[in-house]
């Protein structure tokens, strides 16, 4: 979503490398394209004009710190004003009174509401908790069918709603079910509409007085930029929101609702919808949007995503066989899996500090999206047999020739990849043995992400990652080696 924003402002602090101290004259320029970035996606003018004028205020004048650049003092700067802007730190939901708790969704029509009470019902499942789900909207069918939908996918219950019956007596009736099914929290489902009419925000009042429920979301479809802060703003004033809901945020929008809300209608952002899929939400968390925005990248969240779906046995036991060198192509098969299931590696790449900028050079450096590569990768190592995959050795030239027609690949594909399987089984055996330095990505160090290697991906230098896509050239590396050598023997006969 921050992408343009991000690339924008990674331009401005490049352009103040080489002053030596921060003056009303070298911060001026950079400043200037710091709003025309803000304002291009599309924040809030006040919410821009205020957040400049404090940058400026902490920048101009200040003496570097010692072993610090001007770039990265107002890196800090502006880190520390974004986090300010977004709302400082995460907050919870305030579940606390009678129960069970209520949760009020609201906004317009085709926000995501249906969608978004589904999936915090599952992460209020994970929570230990148990919602049961309310379909208010009478006005349109589709949205009570969806949402039966969702709870049956889900196995969470869900009040038999009817376009006969009215919100208010489903409201009151789903009350009563819920404490008769011993639920702690009641997610209710409001109805929406294209534009903010009276009788919308009527019956939103009628519902919050019958229920009195401890937490008002709005929610937010991302995709609208600044209209979706207009029309927060109008609800806020009718209903008092508590907080917020963001959808849609692994989109291409240009994140100025994120960046705006909470400014203007003082409520936190508390969820963020990054996917399509129930489990595809997240507690929002100022300083890692943040991060993100400043391409920092974001640990946490990619720990916590890999914690969600690598079990701590798998992962040694896999660690262990790569020790061994016993790792074999259905071994990689379950690690494609699970990477899957934490995101796309567009997405996780963008979580590793370093590494957000990554994605166009190895796009560049093979012509493909990394994406698709694995796509390509799964779809020989699917075509193999158990056999084959669990013992690679017995890939004969019949055998390979019948794997690359039936995942629509070549002969030379197929020969490619068992050799670069192969010659990756051999690093990690050295690797995880402790025979050889680890490689380290550069300007990160000797880093080593915990999980990662549960995850079937091992510490890789930069510049072996292209070679790693089908049909790639051989590494530059191996050239260099060889160079090297051939240079030391000239040497050793003089």
């Amino acid at each position: 979503m921050f992408e343009s924003l991000s690339d924008r402002l990674s331009g401005v602090f490049q352009s103040l490398r080489g002053h030596g101290r921060l003056t009303e004259e070298n911060i001026q320029a950079g400043l200037r394209e710091v709003r025309l970035a803000l304002l291009e996606a599309d924040v809030n003018f006040s919410v821009v004009k205020s957040f400049v004028e404090n940058v400026r205020a902490k920048c101009v004048g200040q003496d570097l710190l010692k072993g610090v650049n001007p770039a990265q003092q107002v890196v800090k700067i502006v880190h520390d004003e974004l986090v300010t802007i977004l709302g400082g730190e995460s907050c919870d939901l305030n579940l606390t009174g009678a129960q069970p708790a209520s949760i009020m969704l609201v906004g317009l029509q085709g926000s995501g509401k249906t969608t978004s009470a589904g999936k915090l019902a599952n992460l209020l499942r994970k929570q230990k908790m148990r919602p049961y789900l309310v379909p208010l909207d009478v006005y349109r069918p589709a949205a009570i069918d969806q949402l039966m939908v969702l709870a049956k996918q889900l196995n969470i219950p869900c009040f038999p709603s009817t376009t006969e019956m009215s919100p208010h007596d489903i409201a009151l009736q789903a009350l009563e079910e819920a404490r008769k099914e011993q639920a702690t929290v009641l997610l209710l489902d409001t109805a929406g509409r294209l534009h903010v009419d009276e009788a919308l925000m009527d019956e939103l009042k009628d519902l919050k007085q019958t229920l009195n429920p401890q937490e008002i979301l709005f929610v937010a479809d991302a995709m609208t930029g600044q209209e979706a802060v207009n029309v927060a703003q109008a609800f806020h004033e009718k209903i008092a929101l508590t907080g917020v809901v963001l959808t849609k945020m692994d989109g291409d929008a240009r994140g100025g609702a994120a960046l705006s809300i909470r400014s203007v209608i003082g409520a936190p952002v508390k969820f963020v919808g990054v996917g399509e899929k129930l489990s595809e939400i997240e507690i929002f968390h100022p300083d890692r949007i943040a991060g993100r925005i400043l391409g920092m990248g974001d640990v946490l969240t990619l720990v916590e995503k890999a914690q969600e779906t690598i079990n701590a046995e798998e992962a040694e036991a896999l660690a262990k066989k790569m020790r061994k060198a016993s790792f074999n192509f259905e071994d990689f098969l379950n690690q494609l899996h699970r990477i899957k299931k934490i995101g796309s590696l567009d997405s996780i790449m963008k979580l590793i500090p370093g590494l957000s900028g990554l994605r166009e050079k190895m796009q560049a450096a093979t012509n493909a999206m990394p994406e698709k590569e694995l796509n390509k990768i799964e779809a020989i190592i699917s075509s193999m047999t158990i056999q084959e995959r669990q013992n690679p050795d017995i890939l004969n030239g019949s055998r390979r020739a019948r794997i690359a027609k039936g995942s629509g690949v070549t002969v030379m594909d197929v020969n490619r990849l068992v050799k670069q399987f192969e010659d990756m089984r051999k690093m990690m055996k050295s690797v995880m043995g402790g025979k050889q330095k680890r490689p380290s990505l550069p300007g990160l160090g000797q880093m080593n992400m915990p999980g990662m290697a549960g995850m079937g991906l091992p510490p890789m230098p930069s510049d072996q990652m292209p070679a790693m896509r089908l049909g790639a050239p051989a590494s530059s590396s191996s050239a260099q080696r060889k160079k090297k050598k051939k240079e030391k023997r000239k040497h050793g006969r003089k």
